[in-house]
């Protein structure tokens, strides 16, 4: 199997890919490792990210977050790579963490399935409605998935392609993120942390908090019938 892939969903990431592309470049990755899926942009990410030489899919239209996802882990699937680590376009995670993630996934004494960034969870490095959500979701989501998350909401993760073999993911935006922790909990695979920065100053969310909520709520009620 090929290394690692580092996917990247992005939207309207004009702002921030090249800058993310070549923070990723200058910790260890060939630019052939990188996707970027461009999930329906109507500014110049598309563009931006090829003028960078990786490897870029763009949705005709925006699909949301757990869509672009699938389409990178099908595309992992489809290359042969033995992992994804993926990262946010609006560089609320830092790259030099990515050889972190993937020691502690070549380690056998440290060896995960999947691999969050979690990071320092407190009011002194989150806003107030962050610090809640990710919080209760946490708590929520470790119910659910047997097994103990302590940084649900981060997307910055390593996934093993034994995993993303193994479960059917069906939700398309946010809340995939939930789903895959949950599914991947209850199907024995190992989750670990990887101690992460906290960056939020300068990024934009995308999340609907009223809308994306119900989403979690929606999932939730499913995920007692799997």
């Amino acid at each position: 199997m090929k290394n690692i892939l580092v996917l990247i969903p992005a939207f309207n990431a004009e702002k921030t890919i090249s800058q993310l592309i070549e923070q990723i470049s200058a910790n260890n990755i060939e630019k052939e490792d990188i996707l970027v899926v461009d999930d329906g942009s109507v500014d110049t990410t598309y563009e931006t990210a090829r003028r960078c030489r990786v490897k870029i899919i763009q949705h005709n239209k925006n699909k949301g977050k757990g869509e672009a996802l699938k389409t990178g882990f099908e595309y992992a699937l489809r290359e042969n790579y033995s992992g994804v680590i993926t990262l946010d376009a609006d560089l609320q995670h830092d790259p030099k963490f990515i050889q972190e993630f993937i020691k502690k996934a070549e380690n056998p004494d440290t060896k995960s399935d999947l691999l969050i960034g979690t990071r320092d969870i407190s009011l002194k490095n989150m806003p107030f409605s962050r610090w809640l959500t990710n919080n209760l979701t946490s708590i929520i989501v470790s119910i659910l998935g047997f097994t103990k998350v302590r940084d649900s909401q981060s997307g910055y993760r390593f996934i093993s392609a034994e995993v993303l073999k193994s479960i059917k993911l069906k939700t398309k935006k946010y809340e995939l993120e939930s789903e895959l922790l949950i599914k991947a909990g209850r199907k024995k695979f190992r989750i670990g942390p990887v101690p992460i920065s906290t960056i939020y100053e300068g990024s934009k969310s995308f999340i609907n908090p009223l809308v994306d909520t119900g989403r979690f709520i929606k999932l939730m009620w499913k995920s007692l019938f799997w």
